[in-house]
């Protein structure tokens, strides 16, 4: 609740029209160990102008209506997050 409440009386929600993903996100980060979370790599998700398609089976599997071609995986800062957090 600290957490929220910090961000709350900054007035962002309100002023900057600050959304919930980001908020979710930074709170993962912050207070999850990365154990606790997931990735659904399997799973399509959409959030202007972001995309994650799944990719070969997963996407036949799935029924997706995305494009595999239009992925934000393969985003080069989403590339070095992910090789910065394995090594």
């Amino acid at each position: 609740m600290d957490f929220f409440d910090f961000l709350d009386q900054k007035g962002g929600f309100y002023y900057e029209r600050w959304g919930d993903a980001p908020v979710h996100s930074i709170g993962a980060a912050l207070f999850a160990n990365k154990s606790q979370i997931h990735w659904f790599d399997d799973i399509g998700y959409r959030h202007e102008p972001f995309q994650h398609c799944p990719q070969g089976e997963a996407h036949a599997r799935g029924k997706c209506w995305c494009d595999i071609n239009n992925n934000f995986d393969w985003e080069w800062y989403v590339i070095a997050i992910r090789w910065l957090g394995n090594s």
